[in-house]
């Protein structure tokens, strides 16, 4: 059950991947010059969000949770890439959570 739901979701997903045509003779190279948008979650945006969501791994894998909190919130970001990456710095206290730094204070 578990399965089949997981697998409509991924091709749902794939299928929101596509490439947007007008659904006449138009190909890539006829489409427009300016591909920055091309394709759902593409271009800068996807980009940018990319870059942010690595962040948050590197942090979470770096704090000094539990290895089963670690889990749940990588799922969480990988899973829903914005919507996670806000409740992860929104919601995840991450000042209790902060490994010290890599020097340790002189006496």
């Amino acid at each position: 059950m578990i399965q089949n739901i997981l697998l409509q979701l991924f091709l749902a997903a794939l299928a929101l991947a596509a490439p947007l045509t007008d659904g006449g003779d138009a190909t890539l190279h006829t489409m427009g010059k300016d591909m920055i948008g091309y394709g759902t979650g593409g271009g800068i945006v996807g980009l940018i969000v990319l870059v942010l969501d690595v962040l948050v791994f590197i942090e979470v894998l770096k704090s000094n949770r539990p290895p089963s909190h670690k889990l749940l919130w990588c799922l969480i970001v990988f899973l829903f890439p914005i919507l996670g990456m806000l409740i992860y710095f929104l919601f995840s206290n991450r000042e209790a959570h902060k490994t010290s730094g890599a020097y340790e204070p002189l006496p």
